[in-house]
Formats: C-alpha cells, structure tokens, sequence
C-alpha cells in the first residue's frame, strides 16, 4: 500500500444494465441507427416521471421528455462513449474497469459449429439436442420433454456472446451440470471464445417449466489488469452486488447475486450502512433482463420508477468519503424491433459530499470512470481511461 494510498475511502459503482442514452458514434457498424434507451423510452411513455434523477442532473445529459434540465443539479453529470468492440454487458463493465476489447465476442445466431458441439458431447459424456438461438422459455418448451426423455443437454444462445446449457434438476445432478459448463469454458478458446457460459437448471412438467435460481454463469478472464486488479493489490476490499463477480470471472472480486432490483438495492443499503470500507461494484439487470430484451417499455419505466424512488435513501446513507458512481454498460431499447443490446452511450452521474455539481462533458470512454475511481482510491491505475476527479471534487 502506498503513501498515497486512502483506503478509508468507499465508492459504489452502479450499473443500470441496459440503461443507454443515445446511439453511439459509431452505432451504425452495429446497425442500431436510432438506437435511444432513454430518449425513446420518454416518447413511448408520454414523458418519464423521474423526480429523484432529475434533481441529481439526468435531464443536464441529453433532452428526455419529461425530465428537465434542473438550474442546480445535486450531482455531476456527464455521458460516456463506448470505445471497446461490441455491445454486451462484459465488454461494457470491463471498459468501465480499464480494458478496451479490439474485437467483439463472438456470437453464433444460427447455432455452434458441428466441431465445438460435437466436442463439448464426448468430454461431458452425453449427446446435445437443440443448438439454436432463442429464448430460455421458449427453448424449454421445444426441448424440455426430448431432454428429460433422453438425457442429452439442451444447448442454445442468444443475440450475446453465450452458450448456454439447460438441464432439468431432475434428470442431471446440479453438480454435473457446472461441471459441464467448466468442461465448456476450458474448451471455447478463440475463435469461438465466448464472453460467458451458462448453466440454466429448471425444474416442472412440460407446459409448466420453471428455470431455478440456481443459474451459474462462467465468464472468461479479463485479458488484461482492471481497476479490480490493481486495487487488490494495494489491500483495497472489493465487494459485488449481482452478476458483475461473473462478468470479471471472479478475479478480484466476490459478489452477491439477487433476486431482483429491489434485492440489489436493500444489499447496497446494507453495505453502506455495515460494509467495509473499498469499493462496491453493483449491477442492477432487471432494465436488460426482464424489460428490454422482451420489448416491455411500461416494464423498463417502472422499474426506472423504482429506482428513482430508491436514490433518495442511496444518496442518504453516504458519508463523507464516499462517491456514487451511477451509469449503465449498454443500451437496450425496448421500442425497436430488435430485442438485442444497442450500442449506445450511457449517462454519468456522481454524487457524494464533497462532489461539485459540474458538467463532465463526452467522455471519450467508459474507463475514464474507471480511472477517476482509481485516482479516488489514490492509486495508480489509470487504464485506458482519464481521471475527472479534480473536476469533481468540490
């Protein structure tokens, strides 16, 4: 630990999975043109009701019906711009973390090659049915009854860079199953090196399926030191609320997954009101999960509504030397046709005590947030990004 070093000091990172705020630049290489979480949203809704978001600076980013642009916002606000290839949530929170990917993680819309099947079948020990793209529900209705009758694996993926692994908690142990998706993990090297393999275990009857919440999903390592990294290796607790400890692969980091938003938020409460000093790295899914890959705009608005009524106590509990950190990973915009992630820019908010409420411009990437938290901590690391903390600190 270094002479500079505070580690008195605490941050929260939040991340609204999802909650983009505009295209890209360079949006049109991803063929989301148009692409407005936020924007689009407030126009679908008739305007957003969001009085807590709006006091802190949100309507200070960019135009959002219904959210005005307040005289004297209570934090800093800003907008970030993706730099890193591709559109997922590892991609994102490991820019925010100081890495930047030259190419994006491979996606398999018509399913995986014969070989990686084929593969993945002899070292598990049993056959694979289905190796399609679509949804998890979807999926277990085509193939919950062929797999409980035989035993073969239900594989499938999305939009994202995922192979995913269903099996009946009746008719595959769990444990067999993580096994499979480690077997899996060890053997997707590039090219077909996924950002994440997942374990979707679901019980029921067919026409009545039900995944448990025994999901594990298995990331791959950052390729690179993240703020993570280097502030584990100046004594700095790390804590996680939600999937972020799989995104980063568990290196540096140990979280606690949720239920829910609300779940993620009473687990951020609890740590500033009990938890250690060092850094608290959260990521609240639901807006992605449940809203924007189903196209459910009323769904998105109210569980920005949620939030929003939460932020006042989040503001609350903060203490002297603390900073709130709050912004997104991608967007997910519930009012196109296309039900994938959006390569968007997100919004960047900050508050804490000692923050000015200022303007913190385009920032040219998400590693600068990185970089400011780093610089907080009085550590090094800077990543890819540039520190904004002397513009924040009042």
């Amino acid at each position: 630990m270094t002479a500079r070093t505070h580690p008195s000091r605490r941050v929260i990172i939040l991340v609204l999975d999802g909650v983009g705020i505009g295209a890209a630049p360079d949006a049109a290489r991803y063929g989301d043109v148009g692409s407005d979480t936020l924007g689009n949203l407030a126009r679908a809704v008739g305007g957003l009701a969001l009085p807590n978001l709006e006091r802190a600076g949100l309507g200070r980013i960019a135009p959002l019906a219904g959210v005005a642009p307040v005289a004297s916002p209570t934090a800093a606000w800003g907008l970030m711009i993706p730099q890193s290839a591709g559109k997922d949530s590892t991609t994102g929170h490991w820019e925010l973390a100081g890495i930047h990917l030259a190419r994006p993680f491979p996606t398999y819309p018509h399913g995986f090659p014969a070989e990686v099947v084929g593969e993945f079948a002899r070292r598990t020990g049993r056959p694979v049915i289905g190796n399609v793209a679509g949804s998890g529900t979807d999926i277990l209705d085509r193939y919950g009854a062929e797999h409980q009758r035989t035993g073969a694996w239900i594989l499938y993926t999305s939009a994202d860079s995922v192979f995913q692994v269903a099996a009946h908690e009746g008719t595959v142990p769990l444990a067999e199953l993580y096994a499979a998706c480690d077997t899996a993990r060890a053997m997707l090297v590039a090219p077909h090196d996924v950002s994440r393999v997942i374990a979707r275990p679901f019980v029921g009857t067919p026409g009545a399926w039900q995944r448990t919440p025994n999901r594990r999903d298995v990331s791959i390592a950052p390729p690179a030191e993240t703020l993570l990294d280097a502030l584990a290796a100046a004594g700095i607790p790390r804590d996680g609320v939600g999937k972020v400890d799989d995104l980063f692969a568990r290196r540096a980091l140990e979280g606690g997954h949720t239920r829910d938003n609300a779940d993620g938020i009473a687990r951020i409460l609890a740590w500033q009101s009990h938890g250690p000093n060092g850094l608290l790295f959260c990521n609240l899914v639901d807006f992605d999960q449940l809203y924007g890959h189903r196209n459910d705009a009323p769904g998105f608005y109210q569980a920005l509504r949620q939030f929003d009524a939460a932020l006042p106590a989040l503001i609350a509990a903060l203490r002297e030397d603390d900073l709130l950190f709050i912004t997104a990973d991608h967007g997910n915009d519930p009012t196109t046709p296309s039900t994938d992630h959006a390569r968007e820019c997100v919004p960047l908010l900050v508050a804490g005590r000692r923050v000015r409420p200022v303007g913190l411009g385009r920032r040219p990437t998400f590693s600068d947030l990185g970089a400011t938290v780093a610089d907080w901590f009085g550590i090094g690391f800077r990543g890819r990004g540039t520190s904004f903390l002397p513009a924040l600190l009042a």
